[in-house]
């Protein structure tokens, strides 16, 4: 099995497949979708813990679930009618057009071989290239007047005239022979069946692209490989090559009469040519030969993803439905379950208008499956603004691997749920995670939780809350809480990385630190015979005293000793 993640067929963007964030209205939700309402707050780190299902956009085949169900005995056929449920096999004949991205110059270059002819596609003449001695290679290019002409390459590059003395072409050129070409690219050299062309994107134009024209069984050859791996059961294989050979037919359909109909990329299909084939799946191809999926009598729209998750989703056209896929969960599957962790900071570049992220809202989902199904819109919540996107947005910005998806709570939001959310003593949240001295806040109706990797998050509210505040909250010799407000009848308390904070309705609320602070709290604390503290730690001429209840204590900066004053009884 390759190391690199199975290719997407029949992705409507190749701008979103090259990073690149296109900005636009929302599109329309799919059949099934429900409103939601999810929150998740951005931690201050900017930090997101993703969780999600599947690769890819989970319309028709998943790759890996086709492999699953190959295991569990189904042939090819009953694949394809699982992931293309009303569909009629049918045949397909013909050539394809496959625009050779990796050909990025307006040169055509190819080396010598048997049979090597070249047609002038202006007037239908066809010449046989002739072997001349040290001959290394044969060129079509512009001229300036937008004209083809022939070179060929000995140790210098020569004009080449035809037998009947034209020295340009009447139209575009393209190469053929009695085997395979081979292409030279800025990247290497290249291997493909059947013909190349240098091919006018419009007329009068000074660009050419190279496309190879060739049997729709040949470029499928070229094609599964490069989308799954050989090695995989042959069942499997074979359904992906008649899902590939569907989907260059549909391709072909769309396109009938530009100059090319198919390109080579994730864009539309991998495409690798000659050096991209494995006799294994070349053997699945010969298998389904020219076999295709019908719809009304066309050929089928055949997306397909690498994983779907465990439950495909709805695509545009009937024979692409959401349901349940009892195969795609199987051992070998390392897509189905995924985690990572992402830079919220994506987004507030992706959408600078929105200022600081507040939280992502997901508002709507597709209804299938954990956590209500696929993210079909969501909401970012900025401090100046916000900005509604949809989920296969989200998916490409964040760099995840499908749209079906959670987001971590952040360890404050996960502590504020665990006792009670809006039902809590907290109540409500009333703002955004922000930045304290050695760790974070967030604000509640009725009070705050602060966090830190070091202490955990832990709530606080009413006196205590209030004391701690006054006395500089995380600035101050308290640091962090270290537990949440404990009872302690007929009050309560809360400990700090410093310190204590005591409150009881007779005494208030009340901060020990320091010395004073440990050595009451070796006494028992409110339950020793001091009781509770009436007064916090405050200075003296020698030191810190703390009042109590029952007594007193000091602590002298001389010798830093504490010194407990019990009150006579």
């Amino acid at each position: 099995m390759r190391h690199r993640p199975l290719a997407v067929a029949g992705l409507c963007s190749s701008a979103l497949l090259s990073g690149l964030v296109v900005a636009g209205p929302a599109t329309a939700s799919s059949p099934g979708a429900v409103s939601i309402d999810q929150s998740y707050w951005v931690p201050v780190d900017k930090q997101l813990v993703v969780r999600g299902h599947g690769f890819g956009h989970g319309h028709g085949m998943s790759q890996y679930g086709a492999e699953g169900a190959a295991r569990q005995g189904l042939d090819y056929s009953q694949i394809l009618a699982f992931y293309y449920p009303g569909t009629t096999p049918a045949q397909v004949h013909g050539r394809v057009r496959v625009l050779i991205t990796e050909d990025t110059t307006s040169d055509l270059v190819v080396a010598p071989t048997d049979g090597l002819t070249l047609r002038d596609r202006g007037d239908g003449q066809t010449y046989r290239l002739p072997d001349i001695p040290g001959l290394r290679r044969w060129r079509l290019r512009v001229a300036p007047d937008h004209h083809t002409v022939v070179r060929y390459k000995t140790r210098h590059w020569h004009a080449w005239a035809t037998p009947d003395g034209k020295k340009e072409l009447v139209g575009d050129g393209e190469f053929s022979a009695d085997g395979p070409l081979t292409l030279f690219t800025p990247s290497g050299r290249h291997d493909y069946r059947g013909v190349l062309r240098s091919a006018s994107p419009r007329r009068g134009s000074a660009k050419r692209d190279t496309v190879n024209v060739l049997s729709m069984d040949e470029y499928v050859k070229g094609v599964v490989p490069a989308e799954m791996p050989a090695s995989w059961e042959p069942a499997a294989v074979r359904a992906q090559a008649v899902a590939a050979r569907t989907y260059g037919a549909w391709s072909r359909a769309q396109h009938p009469h530009r100059y090319y109909q198919i390109c080579d990329t994730s864009s539309c299909q991998v495409y690798r040519g000659v050096d991209g084939e494995d006799p294994r799946s070349n053997d699945a191809v010969d298998a389904t030969s020219g076999e295709i999926l019908t719809y009304d009598g066309k050929a089928a729209f055949a997306q397909f993803s690498s994983s779907d998750g465990g439950w495909t989703s709805a695509g545009s056209v009937p024979y692409l439905p959401a349901k349940a896929d009892p195969y795609d969960d199987y051992a070998g599957n390392p897509v189905h379950d995924w985690s990572r962790t992402v830079d919220a900071n994506r987004l507030e570049d992706a959408y600078p208008s929105i200022g600081r992220l507040r939280r992502i809202e997901v508002v709507e989902r597709d209804g299938n499956g954990d956590w209500e199904g696929r993210v079909e819109h969501a909401v970012l919540d900025g401090t100046r603004a916000d900005a509604t996107v949809t989920g296969d947005t989200l998916r490409w910005v964040l760099g995840l691997r499908s749209d079906w998806f959670t987001i971590d709570p952040t360890p404050i939001m996960a502590r504020w749920h665990k006792i009670g959310g809006d039902t809590s003593k907290l109540g409500r949240v009333t703002s955004r995670e922000y930045g304290v001295r050695h760790g974070s806040s967030q604000k509640f109706a009725h009070g705050r939780i602060y966090y830190s990797r070091r202490t955990g998050a832990h709530e606080l509210y009413g006196a205590v809350l209030d004391a701690y505040r006054a006395a500089g909250g995380p600035k101050s010799r308290l640091r962090l809480p270290v537990t949440r407000v404990q009872k302690r009848r007929p009050g309560v308390r809360a400990k700090f990385q410093g310190g204590v904070v005591y409150a009881s309705p007779a005494t208030g609320a009340q901060v020990l630190i320091g010395k004073v602070g440990r050595r009451y709290r070796q006494l028992r604390g409110v339950f020793g015979y001091l009781g509770w503290p009436t007064r916090g730690n405050y200075e003296t001429a020698t030191g810190e005293r703390a009042d109590f209840q029952h007594g007193s204590m000091t602590w002298s900066a001389r010798t830093g000793h504490v010194t407990v004053h019990p009150r006579p009884h």
